[in-house]
């Protein structure tokens, strides 16, 4: 809003009027349709290039295989995630846990640093809109602010077109990472009939991105999106942001020729009011009312006002990249959030590394069989059933050995319904059923024994776990004891 100073106090605008209300709603409640004004300098260059370098790695990353593996697959069906080569399992929780925090920790140390670098210059919401969809809009309506044709409805329908063609990419794209480029390329080109539910998959995808880049666009930033909600409590003072200084713009004013220069004139500052930060915003806000939510620091307003102020033979940087302690021109401060953030994420990134590093190439777990604890068999022998769950890390079938380490004379392990070795298919998990049988006496008279089990891979990995086994603390024999079940 213009300040009292002003000479000529300029009638405030829409949005200055509801200030405090979303920038993409009207007085009355209902939709404002944003058709912002490209300002195509520094910075849109440099976003443009970023942008569609991120297009082709998005659309490549499908394609890319590390040790015979996708370089990213979230295959949420099967609970296998790979990423760069490497595949978490259910087993590994902890690790992708670890992963999950790392991110976070990430995202909150670029925010503090850098701002909402992430909204202006990576997400796929921004990188897609403003590089791909708005410039189709352009191509067929025209840009806003410059003379053009009547949008006819032969060129709507063809825009609403490329739109759905651009949507129907994007969807498979995004696919690709969760079912894998060979599975869509199934779908892609078998019948529909052949696989309804993926097909429907796939509308319903299409149908979402359309809906999102052709119909809600910015209001996915300024309504859907939580990160501008998380702003205020991940920046502070010290943080990178897209500021208007208005030590040196204020008081706003139209810009003068003057031959001599007039005494008794009111001071004015160097924004001249021409508006055209605000009609180049993607989502409408006006920057010079302060740091907002809504502002994804796209840059836009920087490159209208660099523009507009070399124009006027004004120095450059009006609106530029800043924070709230620079502009007021407070000196820098040691920012503790920024050194706790990045001792966090190197803690949580070497343990992430060193579990990754030592991850042995298949897991092992034993697990107690089900039933009754231990059996005595005729032949005086005590039976533990036991569960060995074993999941292949490998994109090649592992063959494993149980073997009894400590096994005292008379004793054995033997594996029900399977020869052993036995072996587990790539990337699978197998769970089978052992069952060690030992002596009576072992067990006399504290009722149990600390087997030494050990499981090997025929590659050479060798694992072993250390379990109590269950029996009789007293060498009385059961006359009624179950009969040892035949193993032909």
């Amino acid at each position: 809003m213009p300040t009292t100073t002003d000479p000529t106090p300029i009638p405030p605008t829409v949005y200055e009027q509801r200030h405090g209300t979303l920038s993409t709603l009207n007085e009355d409640g209902s939709r404002r349709w944003l058709n912002p004004r490209p300002s195509r300098g520094r910075f849109w260059t440099r976003r443009r290039a970023v942008a569609y370098t991120l297009i082709a790695l998005f659309t490549a990353i499908p394609y890319i295989t590390v040790n015979g593996l996708p370089l990213v697959l979230l295959d949420i069906v099967h609970r296998r995630f790979t990423l760069f080569g490497y595949t978490f399992l259910p087993t590994d929780t902890p690790l992708f846990v670890l992963l999950m925090v790392a991110v976070f920790l990430a995202v909150f140390l670029a925010t503090s640093v850098l701002g909402r670098v992430w909204c202006g210059w990576a997400c796929p919401q921004t990188v897609y809109m403003e590089f791909l969809y708005r410039p189709i809009e352009r191509l067929f309506e025209g840009e806003p602010g410059r003379s053009k044709q009547p949008t006819g409805g032969l060129k709507r329908v063809l825009k609403w077109a490329v739109y759905i063609l651009a949507s129907l990419f994007i969807a498979h794209t995004f696919l690709a990472y969760f079912v894998g480029i060979d599975q869509l390329k199934t779908w892609v080109t078998r019948s529909p009939f052949e696989h309804p539910t993926a097909f429907l998959l796939m509308a319903g995808v299409t149908a979402a991105m359309l809906f999102d880049f052709g119909f809600f666009r910015e209001q996915m930033c300024t309504i859907a999106c939580p990160y501008g909600r998380f702003q205020s409590v991940m920046l502070d003072r010290g943080s990178l942001i897209v500021a208007y200084d208005r030590k040196r713009g204020e008081p706003r004013g139209k810009a003068k020729r003057v031959s001599l220069p007039v005494l008794d004139a009111a001071p004015q500052g160097d924004c001249v009011d021409c508006r055209m930060c605000v009609t180049t915003c993607p989502t409408g806000i006006d920057i010079r009312d302060g740091l907002q939510m809504e502002c994804i620091h796209c840059t836009q307003c920087i490159d209208a006002c660099d523009a507009v102020m070399t124009k006027v033979g004004r120095p450059t940087g009006l609106i530029r990249y800043s924070s709230q302690r620079a502009l007021e021109g407070e000196p820098r401060k040691a920012r503790p959030r920024v050194v706790i953030y990045s001792a966090l994420l190197a803690l949580i990134t070497s343990i992430f590394t060193h579990g990754i590093i030592t991850k042995p190439p298949v897991d092992i777990n034993l697990l107690r069989g089900r039933g009754m604890p231990f059996n005595e068999l005729p032949s005086g022998l005590i039976s533990n059933q036991l569960r060995v769950k074993v999941t292949n890390r490998l994109m090649e079938q592992a063959t494993c050995t149980v073997s009894l380490i400590n096994a005292p004379a008379g004793g054995r392990i033997e594996i029900e319904s399977s020869p052993n070795p036995f072996t587990v298919a790539p990337g699978e998990q197998t769970t089978i059923a052992v069952i060690v049988l030992l002596p009576r006496e072992v067990f006399v008279p504290s009722g149990t024994f600390d087997a030494r089990i050990a499981i090997e891979t025929a590659d050479g990995y060798r694992t072993e776990h250390t379990y109590r086994l269950l029996g009789p603390m007293n060498n009385r024999v059961r006359r009624d004891a179950p009969k040892e079940p035949s193993r032909g």
